[in-house]
């Protein structure tokens, strides 16, 4: 029996998706938009806006990470504000990709301020917005 029981197990292991990637879970009240900076190996880049439903997580890199240090910066349209002190371009609405962080107004972007998340070199990453 014990065997049998031991192989469920594995087959059930082997067929689970594998998790990877950089997701945010908004823990608030209201809806959060997000984006995300990081170095993708060549370049410094931003990517957003994603709108995470309160209560709701949302992935948004997802193959596995290979950087430990990723950014983010969050607003729920008000007054609850997730940000940092590393500067990344942003788009005012919309979906967008920004390679590099400088000159952002020459280039069409606004530029906020975006906090540091230690991922401490994990291959994926789940972070809290909360009140």
């Amino acid at each position: 029996m014990r065997p049998i029981f031991a192989s469920l197990i594995l087959l059930a292991l082997a067929s689970a998706p594998a998790h990877a990637g950089f997701a945010v879970c908004n823990k608030t009240a209201a809806a959060a938009k997000v984006a995300i900076g990081r170095f993708n190996g060549t370049d410094w880049m931003s990517e957003g806006w994603w709108t995470v439903a309160a209560g709701k997580c949302q992935t948004l890199v997802t193959a596995p990470l290979n950087a430990r240090y990723y950014y983010l910066y969050a607003s729920d349209g008000g007054t609850g504000v997730w940000d940092g002190s590393k500067g990344f371009c942003v788009a005012a609405t919309g979906k967008f990709t920004a390679v590099g962080r400088a000159r952002c107004a020459a280039r069409g972007y606004g530029r906020k301020e975006f906090f540091e998340v230690d991922t401490g070199q994990a291959p994926d990453w789940m972070q809290n917005l909360s009140d």
